[in-house]
């Protein structure tokens, strides 16, 4: 009875944060939202780490290793 009593709490505390960060429950993004939060730092690192080639080399590999 007790452990129900916790759950029912931290899922009351979890759904007054999620109200208070906009009130989205799913947890999903459209595409191009998500696209808009990473391409930054995708940018980032292809400068940090060896510019398009290296970027080209490892998505060729990542499509070898996956059958592609």
């Amino acid at each position: 009875m007790a452990d129900t009593a916790t759950r029912t709490l931290i899922r009351t505390q979890e759904r007054k944060a999620s109200a208070a960060f906009g009130g989205r429950q799913s947890g999903t993004r459209h595409p191009l939202v998500a696209t808009a939060m990473v391409l930054p730092l995708a940018a980032l690192l292809v400068v940090v780490f060896g510019g398009w080639d290296a970027v080209v080399t490892q998505a060729s590999s990542v499509g070898l290793m996956l059958g592609r």
